[in-house]
């Protein structure tokens, strides 16, 4: 099993950006909350809800293709861009990764 780097940014301005490994075959959702970062998640993971959108800064060529039913719910997201993504989707095939969190506080009644 390959294990690369992720590069996780935040639009909230009080957390600072860290790098992580992230191995091959893993989601950058799953990361995440292995790692104690809040991430929403309100379907579990399963590609069900947007609430763990993302931005991929780098590395897009590195993730798994989205798929129609990702792009579904990327539409219903809050600020979709181009680079947007769904955490629980973002997984790893081959090579680094740098992504940035949307402001979580909305979510987690901050």
């Amino acid at each position: 099993m390959n294990i690369f780097k992720v590069k996780i940014n935040f639009e909230e301005a009080d957390h600072e950006s860290v790098e992580l490994p992230i191995a091959e075959g893993e989601s950058v959702l799953d990361v995440c909350l292995e790692n104690g970062i809040e991430l929403q998640h309100n379907c579990g993971g399963v590609c069900g809800c947007s609430t763990c959108h993302i931005y991929v800064n780098k590395g897009m060529d590195n993730l798994q293709e989205i798929s129609d039913k990702e792009e579904d719910f990327i539409d219903r997201a809050v600020n979709p861009r181009i680079n947007s993504r769904l955490g629980c989707q973002c997984v790893v095939i081959d090579g680094d990764i740098e992504v940035t969190l949307p402001d979580q506080s909305g979510f987690m009644g901050h």
